[in-house]
C-alpha cells in the first residue's frame, strides 16, 4: 500500500517521488527532492508516500479495521474531541512482527496528525478492542481533522450519523 522510492535504485517500474519545499506534502518528509551529482546520475533521498489515507498505530503498518468515530466540538468551536473506537483490530495480530503501539497516526496526503492518548481494552483477560482520543486546541487543527476523516471516509465508504 506504500511506494518507496530508493536511493540510487535504477529500476524503471519503480516510481520515483520528487517533492519541492514548496509542495504540502514537502513539510512531512522535511526537504526532499531530486539533486544532480553528475549530468548523467540522479540520487534520490528515501521517501515513503503513503497513497490515500489511512490510520496505523506502529509507524508504516496500515490498520484495517476502520473504527467508530465519535466527535465533539465546544460551543465556540474552537476546541473539539474525536474518539476513535477500533474493535479488534488487526494491529493485536501483528503487534509482535512490528513492533509495539507507540499512538494513532493519521496519514494522508497533507500529512500527519498524531495521539498518544490510546488504551487497550480487554475483555476476559483478552484484547478487546482500542480505543484513541484526538484533540483539537483549535480552529485550524478541527478544519486539518475534518478534510482528513472527509478523504478518510471517502476511501472507506463511510458516511456521518448522527
Amino acid at each position: 500500500m506504500q511506494a518507496i522510492a530508493r536511493a540510487n535504485v535504477a529500476k524503471p517500474a519503480m516510481k520515483a517521488v520528487s517533492l519541492s519545499s514548496r509542495t504540502p506534502s514537502a513539510s512531512r518528509f522535511g526537504k526532499v527532492g531530486a539533486k544532480a551529482i553528475a549530468p548523467r546520475s540522479v540520487r534520490m533521498a528515501q521517501t515513503i508516500v503513503a497513497e490515500g489515507t489511512c490510520m496505523q498505530f506502529v509507524k508504516g503498518v496500515d490498520e484495517e479495521v476502520v473504527p467508530e468515530v465519535k466527535l465533539t466540538r465546544s460551543r465556540t468551536g474552537s476546541t473539539g474531541t474525536a474518539t476513535f473506537i477500533f474493535k479488534n483490530p488487526a494491529v493485536f495480530d501483528a503487534t509482535g512482527e512490528f513492533g509495539e503501539i507507540t499512538g494513532l497516526y493519521l496519514v494522508d496526503e497533507e500529512g500527519e496528525l498524531s495521539t498518544v492518548d490510546v488504551q487497550a481494552k480487554f475483555l476476559n483477560g483478552k484484547p478487546d478492542r482500542i480505543e484513541a482520543r484526538y484533540v483539537m486546541k483549535s480552529t485550524y487543527e478541527w478544519e486539518r481533522f475534518m478534510r482528513y476523516m472527509e478523504r478518510y471516509a471517502e476511501d472507506n465508504g463511510l458516511g456521518f450519523q448522527s
